[in-house]
């Protein structure tokens, strides 16, 4: 607002278009901050989202109740340029887009469609041959790490720390069961091979023959045998209603991406998880974690047996547009721009509300959607519906926002000379003409205003320059963020 005053002020004085254009210049190309300069405002900014954030805090006494379901898998984390140095795939040059993986010479044209935006991305490998090789290399590369990896397993670790008791679906194997929380309950299978998921990440800036990251991000393959199936299920359905969760969880569910079911065996398992999320009472809510999905005919099925039971929906910077333009009618989004504008990420993220609740209406079926997180590299948004179940949404973005910075740069504690603002100094709040400008404070990072029947609330992330994983990312941010809000 006050760079809108200014420039309405220098354009009253000078009368003239040239004159503005000057002015508008100088601002958009002024000098960037300089050594301690920017070092102060970093200090500043994590220093207020840090105060945002400890102004709520979770009950100890009366610890959250939380349900997450489905799946789990081992992570094996490498290199994904070393990988494919290591097997000796050449890159290729024909980047594509496919749905899934049959041979070395997708997995070369997928890897660097992905690549060179920075796009994270997951796909089903059904070359099991293939995937063989790429996880005995991976086992051979130096640093590899190994972890406990899945939307559900990953989101109950997170919300365990956080202070919450959880009871996770899942199938793991003992010793994996073993290096849960004590505040972790499993309901699932014991298994004695439990699926794999091969995490290939790249910093910001790395190569691969003509293809250079704009950002740090991951490409994940798997071939699982047990996720597709939603195994734990059963198991998790049955501890449900005694366990009587204040929120319940679903993720997981790409797994089911462009697996090859046997004819009506993904309708039956989605009509069975249609129907656990429909039982859920009245006091529960309900949170539907999406992923990167391109199957249509799973994300209709989505659509119809799944969205309408969650009134929360958490996703990044890509499945938001894919969902919307399912919603619209149209084809899938595959690729959008993953450095998306703040403006940009709020008109998507109103027309998604607007069209989720006017289906809600009309079908008078399931819960109206009361709160929507899309969290990206640069910034953590939500939309929260006043006077709705959801609450303390200023102290849950910025958690978000920090706890971003905490996974990526694998640290509980923050560092800002490992960090580094790319959110603008001040934001639309909408694409359309004449929409007003908010500017970042670095006292008041976290900026939230009121808009029809909701709140929209908008945090800066201390996006880390020392990438440990971004894999998880996603899962840890939305789970931190619900912590504060149920």
């Amino acid at each position: 607002m006050a760079t809108e005053a200014r420039l309405g002020t220098s354009f009253m004085k000078y009368g003239t278009v040239t004159s503005l254009l000057v002015v508008l210049v100088a601002y958009w190309y002024r000098p960037p901050l300089q050594g301690s300069e920017l070092d102060g405002r970093l200090d500043a900014v994590l220093s207020s989202l840090l105060r945002a954030e400890s102004k709520v805090g979770v009950n100890d006494v009366a610890r959250p109740k939380v349900a997450i379901g489905f799946g789990g898998c081992v992570d094996l984390i490498v290199d994904g340029v070393d990988l494919l140095n290591k097997i000796g795939l050449p890159p290729t040059d024909q980047p594509l887009h496919h749905d899934y993986i049959k041979n070395a010479e997708q997995l070369a044209q997928s890897f660097a469609y992905f690549f060179a935006p920075g796009a994270a991305s997951e796909r089903f490998v059904m070359n099991e041959t293939l995937f063989s090789l790429l996880v005995e290399a991976s086992r051979e590369l130096p640093g590899n790490r190994w972890a406990v990896g899945g939307n559900a397993p990953v989101m109950a670790s997170r919300m365990a720390a956080e202070g919450c008791d959880v009871l996770l679906g899942g199938s793991f194997s003992t010793d994996f069961n073993d290096m849960f929380s004590q505040h972790i309950m499993v309901a699932g299978n014991t298994l004695d091979e439990p699926d794999i998921h091969l995490i290939m990440e790249y910093p910001s800036g790395a190569t691969w023959g003509p293809y250079t990251s704009r950002r740090a991000n991951r490409y994940i393959v798997h071939s699982d045998d047990h996720n597709p199936y939603l195994d734990s299920m059963g198991h998790f359905e049955e501890k449900l209603q005694d366990f009587q969760p204040d929120l319940l969880v679903v993720g997981g569910l790409q797994m089911m991406d462009n697996f090859p079911f046997k004819h009506g065996e993904r309708e039956a398992l989605l009509g069975h998880l249609s129907h656990l999320m429909s039982s859920a009472s009245a006091e529960t809510s309900v949170h539907f974690e999406m992923a990167s999905f391109v199957d249509e005919g799973l994300l209709s099925d989505l659509l119809e047996l799944v969205l309408p039971h969650a009134d929360s929906l958490g996703m990044n910077e890509q499945e938001l547009p894919n969902l919307l333009s399912l919603f619209r009618g149209a084809n899938v989004t595959v690729l959008s721009d993953p450095n998306p504008r703040v403006a940009t990420v709020l008109d998507q993220m109103r027309e998604l509300y607007r069209l989720v609740n006017e289906e809600h209406r009309e079908l008078g079926l399931g819960r109206a959607l009361t709160r929507l997180h899309v969290h990206t590299l640069a910034f953590q948004a939500m939309i929260v519906t006043r006077g709705s179940q959801w609450k303390n949404t200023m102290s849950a973005v910025a958690k978000a926002a920090l706890t971003a910075n905490r996974h990526v740069c694998g640290s509980p504690d923050i560092d800002p000379s490992k960090a580094r603002l790319i959110m603008d100094e001040s934001f639309s709040v909408s694409a359309r003409t004449g929409s007003h400008r908010i500017p970042l404070e670095e006292s008041r990072p976290v900026s939230c205003w009121d808009e029809d029947d909701y709140q929209i609330c908008v945090a800066p992330v201390l996006v880390c320059t020392e990438v440990y994983q971004t894999a998880g990312g996603g899962d840890n941010i939305s789970a931190a963020g619900l912590v504060l809000q149920i």
